[in-house]
């Protein structure tokens, strides 16, 4: 028997009509065949959009439309962090001029206000870079981002204050600086942050000497009145970690942990 010679199995060969009925059901299993599996690639497709959709509306919930970190994760962060940008403790500050007691005068007087200090004293005379207390201007400066460095005299005053000041050196750039500029740019309506407690600049002020930029090896340094923090990188989660906390009032009712002679004065 030849192959094209096809019997059924009472030994007798398909009508005409028989085999176009064969060949019309084989098409429509090829056609159902083909059916299946282009409805199999679009469930395919749809499940891969659901699951990038799923994954973008995360990120916007915690990070926000701008890709800004939110808060609650910075602070979730702040352990590791203080590894990572190299960041010493957060140091109890001594008076200016190690003057003796738990307030000395000389610790906190107005610039002008007394014949021994009709003008800035240098800052070489501070016991720490940058100053966390010490004689200062009778003008608060006004908390916010500064790109050049503003008078640091009036820095100290918004520290007395209970401010915080986010110090950076100059020429740092970098992913870091990027998201620590976003995140405290960021209006009270868009975020509270306490970013209307909070200054950042960068350090630089070179008629004042090597008192007038940051020590070797470090890029940021975080100060309220009397504590002092050092990091060998800018880091967003460290810095909000302690602004959080030193600022006057605190961020969203963490416990205060400074010792601002005048909590929540104007600035």
């Amino acid at each position: 028997m030849t192959g094209n010679d096809q019997r059924g199995s009472d030994g007798r060969r398909p009508t005409k009509a028989e085999r176009r009925e064969d060949a019309r059901r084989q098409r429509e299993e090829i056609q159902r065949g083909m059916s299946r599996r282009r409805r199999n690639r679009r469930i395919g497709l749809v499940l891969v959009a659901v699951a990038i959709v799923t994954a973008v509306i995360a990120v916007f919930l915690t990070s926000g439309s701008s890709g800004i970190p939110s808060a609650s994760d910075l602070l979730k962060q702040a352990p590791a962090a203080q590894k990572e940008a190299g960041c010493d403790a957060v140091l109890s500050t001594p008076n200016y001029q190690n003057a003796k007691g738990s307030d000395p005068a000389i610790d906190h007087a107005h610039i002008g206000s007394t014949a021994q200090l009709t003008t800035p004293p240098p800052l070489s005379t501070y016991p720490t870079t940058p100053p966390a207390s010490g004689p200062h201007d009778p003008t608060p400066l006004t908390a916010g981002i500064y790109s050049s460095p503003p008078d640091v005299y009036s820095s100290i005053h918004s520290l007395e204050h209970g401010g915080v000041i986010i110090w950076y050196a100059p020429g740092t750039t970098g992913e870091q600086l990027d998201q620590l500029l976003a995140f405290y740019g960021q209006t009270r309506k868009e975020a509270n942050v306490g970013q209307d407690r909070v200054i950042i600049a960068p350090y630089s002020y070179p008629d004042q000497g090597t008192a007038g930029q940051l020590p070797p090896g470090v890029q940021m340094a975080l100060v309220s009145w009397h504590r002092l923090q050092t990091c060998s990188n800018v880091n967003l989660a460290v810095a909000f970690d302690f602004t959080s906390q030193y600022q006057n009032p605190v961020w969203d009712g963490r416990t205060y942990k400074g010792v601002a002679r005048e909590p929540g004065g104007l600035m």
